[in-house]
């Protein structure tokens, strides 16, 4: 889903390119009961602010259940 939603041109599992990377992003919200809803829906319209002056464009394309998986997988990942 990485690859094919186009999530990997600005970012990597382990490593910062444009946007953070997604080990980054889930110690940053370790313990969050939130996280899931809270990244899911920044995934689907977009934001700006939190990881630097770059935003993140919208992505209305991808489907609700793709982004959950994703950003549900996202938030396992370890340093």
């Amino acid at each position: 889903m990485m690859q094919k939603d186009g999530c990997g041109a600005c970012h990597a599992v382990d490593k910062k390119i444009v946007g953070p990377a997604y080990q980054d992003v889930a110690a940053k919200y370790k313990g969050d009961a939130g996280a899931l809803a809270k990244l899911s829906q920044k995934v689907k319209t977009g934001g700006a602010g939190v990881w630097g002056p770059v935003p993140m464009p919208p992505n209305p394309q991808v489907a609700d259940g793709d982004i959950k998986a994703l950003v549900s997988w996202i938030l396992t990942l370890k340093k």
